[in-house]
């Protein structure tokens, strides 16, 4: 089947769908979706379309990128705009069934925003929302609007046509429009893609491997996973390409098993693409023969390293090794082979498409085109968003993610994942390329960005992401894997008010051997939290060692719990809800809290009366309280 076949097949479906005269609804049922109840609102649908015998076409999506409003629901009828509706429960579901499918009232105080052309009075557009008007998408351009388990929803909006066009070029011109789009390797090195794949076609042997790095392991990290269950096809189309280019004939897909939805549309997306005669010899009837293997990674955080990941695949302990030879000369099995993540496949194939120049119009001179990030953390709007490379801290934080939650300060973010640094408030107007983070402490990794707020206590924070990356060590440099624990039980000390004159400069001095002495990124990367937090926020680590004070009040050891007297009205209510019955005090007498027996859980905080306020939570000085319970009002400062 020639291309232009399975083209013309693919978009008959696709008019077809949208012409068909009936209502299609979308549900998104990538992982956030089904983590927020989007499986129970589809059931509802059909069972209320069965119901009152309503002929619909339900089309399941993946994730569009707004995270905190899923369950999502899309709605359109013939001849009107697709129209989102977010937080969708059972019973509103139901609702829009009766108001709009039935009653023709498109419920714009339910609405989020209209998709495509067309509008409805009183319903923004999606590129108006402030989370989506500053983003330009292109890894992530069908996610949200194509259903990841069809490949001729794909091949309608343009998918394959990249291919296609690669297959017509020679290799080297394939490299060089992908050279003059300028992408740099989106799995956090930000090496040259060209350049390492014109390192890998022109080492000697005729047996070459290409694999798509889908170990995304950061905390807080979902692009990869999101992109693979939402359109798996721009990434494999991607991979097509890379193989004409580098001269492969066969590419493995390494990923978790912890990622059993994407392992699923994967495995559905390559057995179409086999139908297909995408996958196998003379692919669209070229001299390109490739096929693909999916891996199981076990969930190591080395593994995403690619050497590691070489020797995981050849079935050995996943274990980095010494460089050079690098992989593109002697990889798997001691064959060339080339490495790119997720997202950098799903851009290759963009590319492809589009052309280089029109990818490298987004960006900076050094850093071009788009990135994806996963926003968490204290923001108000948490999701996957993709940017044109050069955008400011400040508007991811504020424009995007819609500013910091209950109206409390920015703190710090952390970019790059675990092993990536945390920049201060002085540096949100910092613009985001590889080199700018790479300069103020951080790295661009690949694609995690955490948000810490005021609350927030810096050296806890560090020390809990050293905690996972020490666990994560594998053990083979011994600065790796004894330094980082030292640094730890350091911050350990400090956090339980057990630190001492000079163990900054030490976490310093250690940090930096770790850096230097360790073989690949973990190891290398992994200091980052500690000397950037060290870096912008000194004061904090000199609170926690001089004055036994953490300023967050977030450090068990160093915080306590007390009932203000003058406050205090001897309701019993914290009294009845403590779990170790640390409170003592009758009836209209003033509460006293015992701090032998008080386990520090917060609930006597949580629970007092916000007419009262009562109960503080303090660290450092603290407040004069009787030592035995009084009667109210009988208490006098002093």
């Amino acid at each position: 089947m020639t291309f232009a076949e399975i083209r013309h097949r693919a978009i008959a479906e696709w008019e077809a769908l949208h012409n068909s005269g009936k209502p299609r609804i979308y549900v998104g049922t990538a992982t956030c979706g089904r983590s927020s109840g989007a499986l129970k609102v589809l059931e509802r649908i059909r069972a209320e379309l069965k119901k009152r015998k309503i002929a619909a076409e339900i089309i399941e999506v993946g994730c569009i990128g707004c995270c905190y409003l899923e369950p999502l629901v899309d709605i359109a009828k013939p001849g009107r705009p697709r129209i989102s509706y977010s937080l969708v429960t059972p019973d509103i579901a139901v609702q829009l069934v009766e108001d709009y499918i039935v009653n023709d009232n498109p419920r714009p105080d339910l609405a989020l925003c209209t998709l495509g052309e067309g509008s409805v009075d009183n319903i923004p557009n999606l590129n108006e929302l402030p989370m989506f008007k500053p983003q330009v998408r292109i890894a992530l351009r069908n996610c949200g609007y194509v259903d990841p388990g069809n490949i001729n929803h794909y091949i309608a909006r343009g998918g394959y046509r990249g291919l296609a066009k690669a297959l017509e070029m020679s290799p080297e011109q394939v490299m060089d429009e992908v050279e003059k789009s300028g992408l740099r390797g989106r799995g956090g090195a930000g090496f040259p893609t060209t350049a390492k794949w014109r390192t890998c076609r022109e080492a000697p042997g005729d047996e070459k491997y290409l694999i798509c790095n889908a170990d995304e392991g950061d905390p807080g990290a979902f692009m990869n996973r999101s992109l693979l269950e939402s359109d798996p096809h721009a990434v494999l189309e991607g991979m097509l390409i890379g193989a004409h280019a580098i001269g492969a004939s066969h590419g493995y897909i390494y990923i978790r098993a912890e990622y059993p939805l994407a392992l699923a549309r994967l495995r559905n997306a390559l057995k179409q693409m086999e139908d297909y005669g995408l996958l196998g010899e003379k692919i669209l009837g070229s001299k390109l023969n490739f096929s693909i293997e999916i891996e199981e990674g076990a969930g190591a955080f080395v593994c995403g390293e690619e050497t590691a990941m070489i020797r995981s695949i050849e079935g050995k302990r996943g274990m980095p090794y010494p460089r050079p030879p690098f992989p593109a000369t002697s990889g798997l099995w001691g064959k060339p082979t080339n490495i790119n993540n997720v997202e950098s496949w799903g851009s290759v194939s963009a590319i492809m498409e589009r052309g280089g120049e029109w990818f490298a119009r987004f960006g900076t001179k050094e850093s071009k085109g788009t990135k994806t990030f996963a926003l968490a953390g204290k923001v108000e709007h948490t999701g996957l968003i993709e940017v044109p490379m050069g955008i400011t801290l400040r508007q991811i934080v504020y424009d995007i993610g819609g500013g910091i939650p209950d109206g409390k300060d920015f703190k710090a973010v952390q970019t790059g994942g675990p092993s990536g640094g945390c920049l201060p408030a002085s540096l949100l107007d910092l613009p985001v390329d590889y080199e700018r983070l790479t300069k103020a402490g951080s790295m661009m990794g690949s694609g995690g960005m955490i948000v810490a707020d005021s609350d927030t206590c810096m050296v806890d924070l560090a020390r809990y992401f050293l905690s996972f990356t020490q666990a994560e060590s594998c053990g083979e440099c011994v600065l790796c894997r004894e330094g980082t624990m030292q640094m730890l039980e350091i911050l350990t000390e400090i956090a339980q008010g057990k630190g001492k004159p000079g163990d900054i400069d030490l976490l310093v001095e250690l940090g930096e051997a770790v850096k230097l002495g360790s073989l690949c990124a973990l190891g290398g990367s992994a200091p980052n939290p500690v000397l950037t937090t060290i870096k912008y926020f000194r004061e904090e680590y000199e609170a926690h060692i001089n004055a036994k004070r953490c300023p967050a009040r977030i450090c068990k050891e160093l915080i306590s719990y007390h009932i203000l007297p003058e406050k205090c009205e001897g309701c019993l209510i914290c009294l009845r809800e403590c779990p170790t019955q640390a409170i003592i005090g009758d009836k209209r007498m003033i509460h006293i809290i015992d701090q032998d027996k008080c386990n520090k859980c917060g609930v006597c905080l949580e629970v007092c009366p916000s007419k009262f306020n009562a109960v503080v939570k303090v660290s450092g000085e603290l407040p004069k309280t009787p030592e035995k319970p009084i009667p109210v009002g009988s208490w006098q400062k002093g």
